[in-house]
């Protein structure tokens, strides 16, 4: 039976393998799985959370088992199985690294999952070579919330539309690319924003079309990927519902929108402050305190498309200047920064009033310094060397470890 609005919530943490002494890229996902289940199996469940496989080598996820009735001790759970994760993985001598890129990754040390749905990756590789940084250097939080029926997958998809574009400026963690500071502080939604570009209908503009029913989207998304699709799939092994690349992506066959654009933070803690600011966000929006309904749905791709490229280039420095965007966001003003946006959303909600003190730190220091991309590019020089960021990664990958936030002073 699918589940109403707000009542479970689903939670997706990706890392990356590394070794321990020179951080490099370590494809050992299934040597830890393989440890322990005997098999490279795909999941492993361990009580509330779920280890599991990604299309890479290198790359592992927690995510929640079953959709949780509240996040309250999520972020605890997920740190215990960092830390089991890790203990594991130190007799390989390597370990977990957070933030949504490797600072110092190249493509070619890209190696995909090798065992079972095998046949899906192999396919996505021929397709579009995953060795590009936006298949093989990504990590990312996904967020999924449930909607009962099309009433209110119609409310849930118009509220999460709105609230897209500003999510870089909340979870940029990625400044980093090649051992270079390019200027964007979400280098992982630059790229993740053209890595399907061989293909437009399964990507769009990132920021999903204005549907509010299953049938609509079936024929205005899933209809174009499928027709796109075809010629490079003869065999049908992809499927629109898993080859739709949106920012967030409708998921009916479990009643669920699946949020993307969370680069994943430097701890769990961090992660589930962002996720519950979200959500109080959301319930805002779907309860329109400030804006009605019809208005949130007539809001076209194009401005909010404009507004997500800005964040992704600028993060918590982009200007909000969208008065449909301010509105549903609280704010009275023609213009601020989307950094002031958030700090008001995170005053007049108080979204953390009872989480856990880790999390309310982390929160502490997003309206203290910002995002985490940009306290990672406080704390290097213009031109990082390489030992300079295995140094500054390798604390991150303490902060993962102890569950605590990363602050530049």
């Amino acid at each position: 039976m699918p589940f109403p609005l707000f009542t479970r919530y689903g939670v997706e943490l990706e890392y990356m393998i590394v070794r321990r002494a020179d951080l490099a890229v370590a494809p050992w996902s299934d040597r830890v799985l393989i440890d322990a289940a005997g098999a490279p199996v795909s999941d492993i469940e361990r009580g509330d959370i779920t280890w599991s496989n990604e299309l890479t080598a290198h790359v592992i996820e927690l995510k929640t088992t079953d959709p949780v009735a509240t996040l309250d001790g999520a972020s605890e759970s997920f740190a215990r199985e960092v830390r089991e994760l890790n203990r594991r993985l130190a007799a390989h001598d390597c370990r977990l690294l957070p933030t949504a890129m490797h600072p110092l990754m190249r493509p070619d040390e890209a190696r995909l999952w090798t065992h079972d749905n095998t046949e899906i990756y192999a396919a996505f590789d021929r397709i579009f070579d995953c060795r590009g940084h936006g298949w093989s250097n990504l990590q990312s939080v996904h967020l999924n919330l449930p909607f009962a029926n099309d009433a209110e997958f119609a409310r849930l998809h118009a509220a999460i539309r709105l609230v897209l574009p500003l999510l870089p400026a909340l979870a940029a963690s990625s400044p980093v690319v090649e051992g270079r500071l390019t200027g964007h502080p979400d280098n992982r939604l630059a790229h993740y924003r053209v890595n399907s570009a061989k293909l437009p209908a399964l990507c769009g503009r990132v920021i999903p079309e204005p549907v509010y029913s299953q049938a609509d989207y079936q024929r205005t998304i899933f209809a174009p990927i499928l027709e796109q699709l075809a010629p490079h799939d003869p065999e049908r092994i992809l499927l629109a519902e898993f080859s739709n690349s949106r920012g967030a992506i409708a998921r009916f066959d479990r009643g669920s929108i699946e949020i993307r654009l969370l680069d994943v933070q430097e701890c769990p803690a961090a992660d589930l402050a962002i996720v519950r600011t979200i959500v109080a966000l959301l319930k805002e929006l779907v309860a329109e305190t400030h804006l009605p309904l019809a208005t949130q749905q007539a809001m076209p791709v194009e401005p909010l498309a404009r507004l997500f490229n800005r964040c992704v280039e600028q993060a918590d420095a982009a200007v909000i200047d969208d008065p449909v965007v301010l509105r549903a966001c609280g704010c009275d003003e023609t213009a601020l920064t989307a950094h002031e946006v958030w700090c008001r959303i995170i005053a007049r909600l108080n979204p953390l009033h009872d989480a856990s003190p880790a999390e309310q730190m982390a929160q502490q220091a997003y309206v203290k310094e910002g995002a985490l991309a940009r306290r990672i590019t406080a704390a290097l020089p213009s031109e990082p060397t390489p030992a300079l960021l295995r140094d500054l990664y390798a604390r991150l990958a303490d902060h993962l470890e102890a569950n605590t936030p990363f602050r530049a002073s």
